[in-house]
């Protein structure tokens, strides 16, 4: 049985601290407890990049949060992490993850929760209440009236087509990464590859980074390609092409200084080149007793 706290007992620990905000505003509505949380224990761990000095060329800190450490720290799976991290910086853009290579953990920006939103509107909204934010940061309740009636004026400093853009490109994305996660057997390819996961993540984000680009051309392997005949290309890979691409990579033994376009190439030419090296490469795993 748990004993009571008495007196000042109950001020003497540390804890995980989740903005408020993120359980009161409609912005984050669609994103679960279980990654808010996570996205709490993200601020946590900003203290501590702050004192390794982990900050990029432009001053950005960001954190290093490997999915192992995160399924140890919240006690859940690792396709459980996937999915919060997934909600957390494809739902609300609280996160931007960023790929170092091959056995390299990924860099995690944290982002400001104040700041999201179109003209930063949380930096403009009476949050008097919430106790975290810096007077100064906040235009006063003062000078800005009642927020009661605002919300349905002229005023309102929310704007409908910024708001509906940004809705609009978030479900794309979702909806791109849906049907390559179904179409390439996603799970499945990261049981069979679990030492791969990190490039498989940065696979499939290529691939719906890439079927989400506005720019008319894409270069791919010197050469600047139409996007529809990129998109085209990369819808019809298969579970066998990705396999395909991963053997490449271990495969190669010239340096890869450019991944990202290394990846765009292989990814593209996929479907023309597997044919002779992936059946050559089964039969010698066949004749070596592989299979």
């Amino acid at each position: 049985m748990f004993d009571y706290f008495y007196g000042a007992q109950s001020d003497q620990f540390s804890f995980y601290r989740v903005p408020k905000v993120m359980f009161t505003d409609p912005a984050f509505q669609d994103v679960s407890a279980e990654a808010k949380i996570l996205y709490g224990l993200f601020l946590d761990r900003m203290g501590l990049s702050a004192r390794n000095n982990w900050v990029d060329e432009q001053g950005r800190v960001y954190i290093i949060y490997t999915i192992d450490q995160i399924m140890k720290a919240i006690g859940c799976s690792d396709k459980k992490v996937n999915r919060m991290l997934r909600e957390l910086e494809v739902v609300a853009g609280l996160i931007e993850r960023k790929r170092q290579g091959l056995g390299k953990p990924n860099l995690i920006y944290v982002k400001n929760f104040l700041s999201v939103g179109q003209n930063g509107r949380f930096l403009n909204r009476k949050m008097d209440d919430s106790g975290v934010v810096e007077t100064q940061i906040l235009e006063s309740a003062e000078v800005r009236g009642s927020n009661t009636e605002i919300n349905n004026t002229e005023d309102s400093d929310t704007d409908p087509f910024l708001s509906a853009d940004r809705n609009e490109g978030m479900r794309e994305h979702a909806q791109y990464e849906s049907y390559f996660r179904e179409s390439l057997y996603f799970d499945i390819l990261l049981q069979e590859h679990r030492f791969d996961e990190e490039t498989l993540e940065g696979i499939l984000d290529l691939l719906v980074d890439t079927c989400c680009s506005k720019r008319k051309t894409i270069r791919i392997a010197g050469d600047d390609k139409p996007i529809e005949v990129v998109k085209s290309r990369f819808m019809k890979l298969t579970k066998d092409h990705i396999d395909y691409v991963l053997i490449c990579l271990q495969k190669n033994s010239t340096e890869v200084r450019n991944m990202k376009q290394y990846l765009l190439a292989t990814l593209f030419n996929a479907p023309t080149t597997i044919s002779p090296y992936y059946q050559a490469w089964v039969n010698n795993d066949m004749a070596s007793g592989k299979f």
